[in-house]
């Protein structure tokens, strides 16, 4: 039977002693507890342990030795753990090492100057670290065309299939349903005038210079760029990417050059699906409720859309796929260690990824319609 817990003091030459005796575990009846502040007035100098009369202890004993050295802290007062056992040392030097951080939610009452200096920083740093990765992907891709850079070839099949056959169902039921949209708010309006044929020009145009291109961007952006941060983030958590390394193996000829590569050859792809898709989602308003005929209709449509338009749709759609994939990538190697810098690398590539193809398509637009295209 274990003796009951017991928690004693004597004191000698200024310097006052704790006593534990018996088993200290939260199965055990819990022992007077003393008023140590009371204890540790006067002229207390240090403050020593004497356990060999400790038969058992656990966590119950270490929250009581915290608190004790805590409150011996605030009274300024010199603690002494030599008298305790070597695992209750190990323990309470773990407990000094965990530093609490504000919340990254809580409000920041610096100045408004303050606030703009912290800011640019921020902006600054993520430049660069742009930048820095841009130079990498600039370096692998040296590396593949000099046939120096290693990487499975079974991962490039792998990623086209992945981002292309594998998107199209997606790709096409949005495609159909946004052609279907714009060509019935067209109609809405173009009756008005009489020029009910001149839907086909408006989805036509549309969806091969806008949005054939971005809706399967934005697509692509939350299937592939989400899945890409998630997968290398992963690989941070799981330290296979320092295996790589240890292996000898570019992470990024390794892990980034395939993924990189897939969905830049497959935008275009899927982007010019995507448009043929709109056209056929348009081709339905206008011919069973416009009762305009098939062969007006793609007569109206091939008239309206030049090799001009058909150009700027895919060059959008390669600069988008590359932007999709340095998202997912970036944030993805980029990833801390642990589940929630995951999701939060995730999340951050697909909002990235949006952001920036709207930016893109914006600078686009406006450069296409400046040089007469």
């Amino acid at each position: 039977m274990n003796k009951e817990c017991s928690l004693t003091t004597s004191q000698e030459d200024n310097i006052l002693c704790l006593r534990f005796s018996g088993s200290w575990t939260i199965r055990d009846k819990q022992c007077q507890q003393l008023d140590l502040n009371k204890i540790l007035l006067g002229k207390i100098q240090g403050l020593t342990f004497n356990t060999t009369d400790l038969t058992k202890w656990d966590s119950r004993m270490l929250v009581t030795l915290v608190n004790v050295i805590q409150t011996a802290n605030a009274k300024s007062i010199p603690v002494h753990e030599e008298g305790l056992p070597a695992g209750i040392r190990n323990l309470l030097q773990l407990t000094r090492k965990k530093v609490l951080t504000p919340p990254q939610n809580r409000t920041n009452n610096a100045g408004f100057f303050t606030f703009i200096g912290l800011q640019s920083s921020i902006f600054v740093k993520q430049v660069l670290q742009h930048l820095a990765f841009t130079g990498k992907i600039f370096l692998s891709y040296m590396r593949f065309y000099s046939g120096q850079a290693r990487f499975l070839k079974r991962d490039l099949s792998y990623f086209l299939f992945d981002c292309g056959p594998k998107a199209l169902p997606i790709v096409t039921l949005i495609a159909f349903l946004v052609g279907f949209t714009l060509a019935f708010i067209g109609a809405v309006q173009l009756q008005m005038f009489g020029a009910d044929i001149f839907v086909a020009n408006l989805v036509g145009l549309t969806m091969v210079r806008e949005m054939g291109p971005m809706m399967a961007a934005i697509i692509m952006a939350g299937r592939t760029g989400a899945a890409f941060a998630a997968q290398l983030g992963t690989m941070q958590v799981n330290e296979e990417i320092d295996a790589l390394q240890t292996m000898g193996l570019n992470p990024f000829d390794f892990l980034v050059l395939p993924r990189m590569t897939a969905l830049v050859i497959m935008m275009p792809m899927l982007a010019v699906w995507a448009d043929l898709v709109g056209i056929l989602g348009g081709f339905f308003i206008g011919v069973f409720s416009l009762d305009i005929s098939p062969n007006l209709y793609f007569q109206q449509t091939v008239k309206a859309i030049h090799l001009n338009h058909f150009m700027v749709g895919i060059i959008k759609s390669f600069f988008f796929g590359y932007i999709i994939a340095f998202c997912g990538c970036l944030k993805g190697m980029s990833c801390g260690r642990s589940a929630d810098a995951v999701g939060k690398s995730t999340t951050s590539a697909v909002v990235s990824s949006i952001v920036f193809i709207v930016i893109a398509d914006a600078l686009f637009t406006f450069f296409f319609n400046l040089i007469g295209i």
